[in-house]
Formats: C-alpha cells, sequence, structure tokens
C-alpha cells in the first residue's frame, strides 16, 4: 500500500485511522451544527453513521485511507477527513469526505488537518499532485480549500447524481508538488 494507515499526530489534532469504536464519538460530533441537512454538502446523519463508517473502512482495502479526528486539548471526536481515489501509479491521492462539528469549524483544525495530510502525501511519498473536489454551491468549503493554497482547476458539469436525485456540478481544485514547499510555509504561518 502506497499510503500507510497510521496515526498522524500534529501539535492541535490526532487524525486515528477510523473504526467502529469510533461510531458513537462521530454520531454526537455531527449532531453539533446538524450539517448533513445541507442539500449541497455530503455529511452522514446520526442514522447511518455506522454504515458510513463500516463503508470508509470496507475501502481502505483499495489503499484509501479514513481518520477520525481528535481534538488533543479536548481529547474529543470532532469530524472524518480521508485520502481516496489514491493513484499510487500516479503518485496523487484526493483529500476529502471531511466534515467537522459546527465547535470546530472556523478553527485551526481544518487548516492542521490538511497540513498533516498534504505533508505526508508530498513529503513522505512524493506525491506529484493532490486533488480537492466540492460541491459548486459549497461555498464554506471552496473558501476553506482555497485557504489552504489550492488552485482551481476547473468545474466538471452534471458530475454526480446526489441522493436527493439533483445533480452536483463538482468544482475541482488541485496542489502540485512544485506549490507545495510555498503552501506549506503559508499553512505553518496560520499555525503558528
Amino acid at each position: 500500500m502506497w499510503i500507510e494507515n497510521s496515526l498522524i499526530e500534529g501539535k492541535y489534532v490526532v487524525l486515528e485511522p477510523l473504526s467502529l469504536e469510533h461510531v458513537s464519538s462521530l454520531i454526537e460530533a455531527v449532531k453539533d451544527g446538524e450539517h448533513w441537512k445541507l442539500w449541497f454538502a455530503n455529511v452522514p446523519s446520526p442514522e447511518i453513521m455506522h454504515q458510513y463508517v463500516k463503508d470508509a473502512i470496507a475501502q481502505m482495502a483499495q489503499g484509501n485511507i479514513a481518520y477520525a479526528v481528535r481534538v488533543k486539548a479536548t481529547n474529543q471526536i470532532v469530524g472524518t477527513t480521508r485520502y481516496y481515489n489514491v493513484d499510487e501509479l500516479n503518485r496523487r491521492a484526493l483529500i476529502g469526505y471531511t466534515w467537522y462539528s459546527n465547535t470546530a469549524r472556523g478553527t485551526r483544525i481544518n487548516t492542521e488537518c490538511k497540513y498533516l495530510l498534504l505533508k505526508q502525501l508530498f513529503k513522505k511519498h512524493g506525491a506529484i499532485a493532490v486533488e480537492f473536489r466540492t460541491h459548486i454551491h459549497n461555498t464554506v468549503s471552496r473558501k476553506a480549500i482555497e485557504r489552504l493554497g489550492a488552485k482551481q482547476d476547473g468545474i466538471l458539469r452534471n458530475h454526480i447524481i446526489l441522493k436527493d436525485g439533483s445533480v452536483r456540478d463538482t468544482v475541482v481544485y488541485s496542489i502540485i508538488n512544485t506549490e507545495w514547499p510555498n503552501i506549506e510555509q503559508g499553512l505553518l504561518k496560520k499555525l503558528s
């Protein structure tokens, strides 16, 4: 496996490989803000959290790795994030399926999570590109991705049919390896 399934620790967060033991904590986290009710967001409801975690674990066999996000100061699980569509041959992966409780939003948590994931891909595994995708109407997510330093590559029109039957236009962003040193410095400055 190109990316090992291991714990990643930062100053503010610990990214723990997702397990069924995280389900009850994730149910509590997702209740804080009820973001599953946003029509343009892909956030699991409390009722489907167990299956959401089971599905994420099953995808680990294909090289995808999902994490529970634990805040070190409070020891609380506040959401999830993952590597997916991992492509070892072309040394690239997507980072996504990220959601947080309301109390974690707008803090350093997302910045550090993304920094840790990007650092691992670029420095440890020699990635040449990391991609992010989000719904065209998810302005909060788009701004967060742009704050990381990712550049918009384009829009995949009529890309995905969502569970409510609506069709999603997907905005695609990326960071490439030659951009990483400057982006890393910017992220470290935001975290200091």
